[in-house]
């Protein structure tokens, strides 16, 4: 009893250890970058850049979400699809078993896209 809740502990100290790093490490790289960079700021660096011209509008513009829906759904199934590679290598060993898991993750997929074409969000402007 002792032992497997010596192992159950350790177990909770290595995911907070790597929470931790997680963290830290970022933090201590931004802090670092912050602290080594140039910074010189002047007027004419901290405009808008048009091609070498003088702006003339406000560099703020509204996008349409549909742009970020539409990447993002090429993302995730990007993605995705990546999952399929793994498993065709390593069909022979996995069995019937495997073959079922993956017909479902593929019709989940399906059902995502049909939903999004229903939506007309995969219909570029």
């Amino acid at each position: 009893m002792g032992e497997s809740l010596n192992v159950y502990q350790n177990s909770y100290l290595f995911v907070i250890m790597f929470l931790f790093l997680g963290l830290l490490l970022p933090a201590v790289a931004l802090t670092a970058g912050r602290f080594l960079r140039p910074s010189k700021p002047t007027a004419e660096k901290q405009t808008t850049y048009e091609s070498g011209i003088e702006p003339f509008h406000q560099s703020w513009i509204q996008y349409n979400v549909r742009y970020y829906l539409f990447g993002l759904l090429f993302v995730i199934f990007d993605v995705e699809t990546v999952f399929l590679y793994p498993w065709a290598v390593a069909y022979q060993k996995l069995g019937f078993f495997a073959f079922i898991e993956m017909m479902i993750f593929i019709v989940m997929l399906l059902i995502g896209l049909l939903y999004a074409w229903k939506k007309k969000v995969l219909k570029w402007i």
